[in-house]
């Protein structure tokens, strides 16, 4: 059986930071019919939220250092070799995550971001929530 290929979005890793309603991401990321993929982009953006002071008053220190590793023990760094085009996304700073969706042929991109789920796809890639890729899963 092909595992499924995902991107966690920032957005979904700083909620299991501060330890609201996807705190057993941890879980998914360990679980044995999917790979989760990242990039430096992501990473980058993943420490720069987490650690600015609107977040930092939430968490403890050693709580970023936690998930930093669980990214990097469970999820699979790539570097972006595709350079994504939509002409429908409205936050361009999200480009990145579609390069990488592209690169790696990925499956879902699971996010709460409003501005990526309005595209519900891209390329091949479904553009999805956590509670609907859970759903998805556990078919």
């Amino acid at each position: 059986m092909q595992k499924s290929k995902i991107i966690i979005d920032t957005n979904l890793w700083i909620s299991l930071l501060i330890g609201k309603k996807v705190s057993d991401l941890r879980f998914l990321c360990n679980d044995t019919r999917i790979e989760v993929y990242l990039c430096t982009d992501l990473k980058a953006e993943f420490i720069r939220v987490a650690t600015s002071e609107k977040i930092r008053k939430y968490v403890e220190k050693e709580r970023i250092i936690n998930t930093l590793e669980l990214m990097e023990n469970s999820c699979i760094e790539v570097l972006v070799t595709n350079s994504a085009v939509s002409s429908s996304l409205r936050d361009i700073d999200d480009l990145y995550l579609l390069s990488l969706a592209d690169t790696v042929q990925a499956d879902y991109i699971i996010t709460g971001d409003k501005d990526l789920l309005t595209l519900q796809t891209h390329n091949h890639t479904k553009i999805v929530t956590y509670s609907e890729f859970v759903t998805r899963l556990s078919i």
